[in-house]
């Protein structure tokens, strides 16, 4: 993993509740400030970083003055409607007295399960990075229910890692990584330094629930990093007060578990692409379109389509076809077939007159696209 990490250049780190707000005590600025200091080095390394956290429904419980967790749905909503103003303003004081830009991403599971949402999160989180600002994204539980009773920031962290293509995942919580057993109950437990991501016993060992504050234990790391392996992504759970962590981890040094991706992230995006996407139609291209995706290594551009076949919408998986009809690529769809019409073998600069408005130039990005 010491590689892994330190050749990383596209890192999502999450934190969890109880680190953030200092066992639910409120807000811990301290900390806050030490991951900040460390993600603004690390931009300026020529990393890529983006921060998942926890912590506005406990930020929000402290603000309200309750203390345990409330039940009803309703106060769980009003929590994190109230604890998301401290949580964002205190990221983006303590990342720009470093000179480094932070915004605030909402997101639920749902706009990740949606192929239209799905591209507009992705271009949205790219662009913010290629700005070299820094993404602080929360679970957006003040109108989401079912992320409430269900979801965790883990798994969230995965989806974002794979939504991103991240080179890896940094989930820093209160454990100093995953044992062999519950250390609580046995003092014989040992630290499990390496495994495999998708090694079906770490989930036994993983055990169960975590703290008040959090939703999330051991399983959720597990079974997220299990997630972010399906994309590539290597994950590493450590403790998150471990003086200079992600510095330290990015460097090279073994702290916490490492879980290793057993497939690599090319590859992996490559067998999603190919075998778990369902095709809802087809643009056929001419010659030199062709030969610019298969040997230059290009965006499709709506200029090189000659046809389009089939109905299908923005984010949808579509196939890209030579003139003789034989497959040359697959890939997500920026445009609904009927845009699609409107703009083939047109250049972008007339997209804004046909459309109404200026989207993306290409019709498929190469980032999104598998040549067969």
């Amino acid at each position: 993993m010491s590689d892994a990490l330190k050749l990383a250049r596209r890192i999502v780190v999450k934190v969890g509740s109880s680190l953030v707000t200092n066992e639910g005590r409120g807000l811990d600025a301290d900390a806050v400030g030490n991951w900040c200091r460390q993600l603004a080095t690390l931009a300026a390394q020529g990393r890529e970083v983006v921060m998942v956290s926890s912590g506005a429904i406990a930020e929000g419980m402290k603000r309200l003055g309750w203390v345990s967790r409330p039940k009803p749905l309703h106060e769980l909503q009003a929590a994190a409607a109230v604890g998301q103003m401290g949580l964002a303003q205190l990221y983006e004081s303590k990342l720009r007295e470093h000179g480094v830009g932070s915004a605030q991403v909402l997101l639920t599971h749902a706009d990740l399960a949606d192929r239209e949402r799905y591209l507009n999160a992705r271009s949205t989180l790219l662009t913010l990075l290629s700005l070299m600002v820094i993404p602080v994204i929360n679970e957006n539980d003040t109108v989401v229910n079912d992320e409430i009773k269900f979801g965790d920031n883990d798994t969230l962290g995965a989806l974002v890692a794979n939504l991103i293509e991240a080179d890896a995942l940094v989930i820093l919580t209160d454990q100093h990584g995953l044992y062999s057993e519950d250390p609580r109950k046995n003092p014989q437990a040992h630290l499990i330094a390496t495994a495999d991501a998708c090694d079906p016993a770490l989930e036994r060992m993983a055990g169960g629930a975590g703290s008040s504050i959090g939703r999330g234990g051991m399983i959720t790391k597990i079974l997220a990093a299990k997630r972010a392996a399906s994309s590539g992504a290597s994950t590493v759970i450590a403790w998150g007060r471990e003086p200079d962590v992600l510095l330290r981890l990015c460097a090279g040094e073994s702290i916490g578990t490492a879980l290793l991706a057993p497939t690599q992230k090319m590859a992996a995006r490559k067998q999603w692409m190919v075998d778990h996407l369902k095709l809802r139609g087809a643009v056929v291209i001419d010659a030199g379109a062709v030969l610019k995706l298969r040997e230059g290594g290009k965006s499709l551009l709506p200029i090189g389509m000659v046809d389009v076949q089939g109905e299908f919408h923005r984010g949808d998986v579509i196939a890209v076809l030579d003139p003789t009809g034989a497959a040359v690529a697959r890939g997500l769809a920026n445009y609904a077939s009927s845009e699609a019409r409107l703009i083939a073998k047109k250049p972008s600069t007339e997209f804004e007159k046909i459309l109404g408005f200026s989207g993306e130039p290409e019709m498929i990005h190469r980032d999104n696209m598998v040549i067969i």
